[in-house]
Order: C-alpha cells, then sequence, then structure tokens
C-alpha cells in the first residue's frame, strides 16, 4: 500500500517490505562535497528520495555547518 490503512483491520493484514542496501564504513566527517561521498552512500539518499517522492537538496553529516552538504 502507498499510504497507512485507517481502518485497523486492513493495518493488521499489511506486511512490511525490507531491502538492503550495501552499506559503507567511511568516515564521513571530513566529506564536504556530494561526489566526495562514498557511491554506497550517494546511492542510499537517492534511493530514499525515490521512496519518499521529495527530492533531497542537502545532506548533514554532522552537528556543523560545514557538515551540510548540496545534494548536485
Amino acid at each position: 500500500v502507498r499510504e497507512l490503512p485507517a481502518d485497523l483491520d486492513d493495518l493488521a493484514r499489511c506486511r512490511p517490505v525490507y531491502e538492503t542496501l550495501p552499506g559503507w564504513s567511511d568516515d564521513l566527517t571530513g566529506i564536504r562535497t556530494w561526489s566526495d561521498l562514498p557511491s554506497a552512500a550517494r546511492r542510499y539518499i537517492e534511493f530514499l528520495s525515490r521512496q519518499l517522492e521529495v527530492p533531497v537538496s542537502i545532506v548533514s553529516i554532522g552537528p556543523e555547518r560545514r557538515q551540510t552538504i548540496s545534494v548536485e
């Protein structure tokens, strides 16, 4: 289903669909550009954008302002 069912009986019949994506172990704290992100991280963000049907324009890789990346 595309939306959460309002009826509890319908919701009880729903089953999650899991997707497994490759991860990454690189330290992202020093990255400042989209192209410097590991390809698996870029693909993950692109996957989320497609699934949520919303564009992603920035990605934060830490609490500091300089740790905000503009998505190309």
